[in-house]
């Protein structure tokens, strides 16, 4: 028993060792824990070109269903999907079997009144020389003249229903409306084609220039006219050009123009739809491709700071300022509503020459802690510089 306490003792008394070393150096390495390195910039006064991102629809200069104007059985697809077509140019061909026999038969029955009109100015003309000559009464003259004009309405009908038939039978050659690209073709041959066929046939884009539509909300607007000072269309001839940035986050080649604005706002959205043209002669671009719009908006004399170096909370948006003794303060900023994605110009809350962070922010960057401050233009470039050297 006296041994079992002595071994105990001398147990309780090691692991009591343990864990004060263990304390001592944990408190010892948080004591000697270093000081974080933080990329910072000075703020300064400049000008700035931020653009404004509009999501937008892409629609070609026109974009026509192409509707059959009579009904029959399709025989031929002339065209391919995305092939690119001219005006007049044939896409499909309609069963011509009953629109030629139409045709025939309308212009027999042609033949058939001109032959009346014929014999019905015969007769008119006899009767009027028996008239002349007092050998038949006026009556009976009388109703050879409308005999003949009868003939000659019968004829004028004809002539109308072969037009008609004429007509008809041409519109079996289905044409396209005006030069552009083809677009889903839902029915092939045999498929039964009719004006009043829910689905077109195809629709064909004139994608020369395409239109990127995209919105503009009241105070976009009221911004945009001075809040009614300046006319909204001379506002609008005053714009500068736009770029439009692809689904793919690529940028357009080819720079734009705002054409319209609509006259009527939507109640459901509070927005109005705006209308940028940009030419689009290679073809790059289709109808119901998506992008986004960006409008350039340039400041002068103002401080631009990364979104990256803020943090919002509860509806305040704070930079945090390193003081010349290093330590951090959060402190409060206004940042204009207008914005690119990646910058705020701050409206209020810092002044040129204050050192901010722009790292770690949320993160290793909270107010009140010391850090080492790293300019960080200098670690961007030093960067590269490391790179090379391995």
């Amino acid at each position: 028993m006296k041994f079992n306490a002595a071994k105990t003792a001398g147990m309780a008394l090691a692991t009591a060792t343990v864990l004060c070393m263990t304390a001592c150096g944990g408190q010892q390495q948080q004591a000697q824990a270093p000081t974080p390195e933080i990329a910072t910039i000075t703020v300064d006064y400049g000008n700035s070109d931020l653009e404004s991102a509009y999501p937008a629809t892409i629609k070609g200069r026109t974009d026509i269903d192409i509707r059959p104007q009579v009904t029959g059985f399709i025989t031929k697809v002339h065209v391919d999907e995305g092939q690119q077509v001219k005006k007049g140019q044939v896409l499909f061909t309609l069963d011509q079997v009953q629109f030629q026999a139409a045709v025939d038969q309308a212009q027999a029955a042609v033949k058939v009144a001109e032959t009346g009109v014929q014999t019905a100015q015969l007769t008119a003309d006899n009767k009027r020389t028996l008239f002349d000559k007092n050998i038949i009464s006026e009556y009976e003259w009388q109703m050879a003249a409308n005999s003949l004009a009868q003939a000659k309405a019968q004829l004028a009908q004809a002539q109308a229903n072969l037009v008609t038939a004429r007509k008809n039978l041409a519109y079996t050659s289905v044409t396209s409306p005006s030069d552009g690209v083809v677009g889903t073709i839902p029915n092939r041959e045999g498929s039964l084609a009719s004006p009043s066929s829910a689905q077109p046939l195809t629709t064909v884009s004139d994608n020369s220039d395409v239109y990127a539509y995209f919105s503009l909300n009241e105070k976009d607007i009221l911004d945009l006219t001075e809040n009614g000072a300046k006319n909204l269309n001379a506002s609008i001839s005053q714009m500068p050009e736009v770029t439009l940035r692809l689904a793919n986050g690529d940028i357009y080649p080819q720079k734009g123009k705002v054409a319209t604005v609509s006259g009527v706002i939507d109640k459901s959205t509070g927005s109005a739809t705006v209308r940028a043209l940009f030419d689009n002669k290679s073809g790059m671009l289709r109808s119901g491709s998506t992008g986004q719009v960006l409008i350039p908006n340039k400041f002068e004399q103002v401080i631009v700071i990364p979104q990256a170096a803020t943090n919002e909370l509860q509806n305040v948006r704070f930079a945090y300022v390193v003081n010349d003794s290093n330590k951090v303060v959060a402190t409060p900023i206004q940042v204009s509503e207008i914005s690119d994605g990646k910058n705020f110009i701050v409206t209020s809350g810092l002044q040129p020459g204050q050192r901010i962070a722009v790292e770690g922010i949320g993160t290793k960057v909270r107010d009140g802690i010391t850090v080492v401050p790293v300019d960080a233009a200098a670690r961007q470039q030093a960067q590269p510089d490391a790179a090379q050297q391995q």
